[in-house]
């Protein structure tokens, strides 16, 4: 016979605490204790583990896909900052002509995470663009450009 009580003394019982929260004698725990499993399957034993598993599992979704945002912003950023630097290193030497600025330009997109792809002067100013390569989750390669444009000031 399957007994029901409230949900401390079915908890109690249930996992065999004995607790001594039974209504009398032969209820809860002891020599004389009468199962409270008829031996029939329950339909809601172990349900709150797999709510428990998928509420965890939500959380690790969450988390890996919001890591994986954050990269794409931190990769944006590393991308901009190479790209300015080296913007700013090749107007430095765009007098000694396009080769020699372009390298002093990827010499410091290099130097900062990025690989230049695209480099040109025009006039004096010096337009670069670098990429910069990152993996947001595993198996998934992704890269992330930005472009800047340095010069002299015109006033």
């Amino acid at each position: 016979m399957r007994r029901t009580g409230g949900w401390l003394l079915g908890l109690g019982l249930g996992l065999g605490l004995g607790l001594g929260l039974g209504h009398g004698h032969g209820h809860g725990c002891g020599p004389n204790a009468e199962p409270l499993d008829d031996g029939r399957p329950d339909a809601e034993r172990g349900g709150a583990t797999v709510l428990l598993l998928a509420i965890g599992l939500v959380f690790v979704l969450f988390g890996t896909f919001g890591a994986a945002i954050a990269a794409a912003g931190m990769a944006g950023q590393r991308a901009a900052v190479a790209a300015d630097l080296g913007a700013l290193a090749g107007a430095a030497r765009a007098l000694d002509g396009d080769a020699m600025a372009c390298s002093a330009a990827a010499d410091i997109a290099g130097r900062n995470g990025g690989r230049l792809v695209g480099c040109r002067l025009d006039g004096l100013d010096v337009l670069v663009t670098v990429e910069v390569v990152f993996t947001p989750l595993p198996g998934l390669t992704r890269v992330a450009s930005s472009t800047a444009r340095a010069g002299p000031v015109r006033g």
